[in-house]
């Protein structure tokens, strides 16, 4: 579930571009983000600098849409989001912070945590993201500058990079665990 609640603001964004103005679609996707965060303060956790940060573009990227150029193209508009998330995952990365780790913290035990390999995964699973942000990038300027080109195809790479990386997000540590997890109570020493 928290997958969907992360995911939600972005994909409700990408849907809302096909039907209604971009500006609708940002301030929808800013709403739900703060649901998001709301709903992660009613539970008790902390505030996400992915949905802290999201709030912020989406509603400032809103707001110069309505003040300043509306006459912005959806595909820029869709590429200067996915650059934004970019540069969070980023930002989050080059304070030794990764955005990942605020919610793997959240659903892991305090013993987990502290394994050697907890953070690796972590930093793999942030980097995993940041390809699935950086194919999305690709789209748009694909869709930018290659004319003719149809706009399901950036809405393609979108949904495979996202799925991808949410996948990725939900296997992985299911993958460490069985490779890396405690060993069987009557297993000899060093046989596994």
């Amino acid at each position: 579930m928290t997958i969907f609640l992360i995911l939600a603001p972005f994909g409700s964004f990408a849907l809302l571009m096909l039907v209604t103005s971009a500006e609708i679609s940002l301030f929808v996707a800013a709403a739900i983000c703060l649901g998001v965060v709301g709903i992660d303060l009613y539970r008790g956790r902390s505030i996400k600098m992915l949905g802290a940060g999201s709030v912020v573009l989406f509603s400032g990227l809103g707001a110069y849409l309505t003040l300043v150029d509306p006459n912005l193209s959806h595909s820029a508009v869709k590429l200067i989001v996915d650059i934004g998330v970019l540069t969070i995952s980023l930002v989050s990365l080059i304070i030794r912070k990764p955005f990942v780790l605020q919610y793997a913290l959240e659903v892991v035990d305090a013993k987990t945590a502290k394994q050697p390999g907890f953070l690796k995964a972590v930093y793999l699973i942030t980097w995993a993201w940041n390809a699935a942000f950086v194919l999305m990038i690709v789209g748009n300027v694909l869709t930018i500058y290659v004319p003719g080109l149809p706009l399901w195809s950036s809405l393609v790479i979108a949904f495979a990079a996202r799925n991808s990386a949410a996948f990725f997000t939900t296997w992985y540590p299911q993958y460490r665990k069985s490779k890396h997890g405690a060993p069987p109570a009557n297993a000899l020493p060093g046989t596994n």
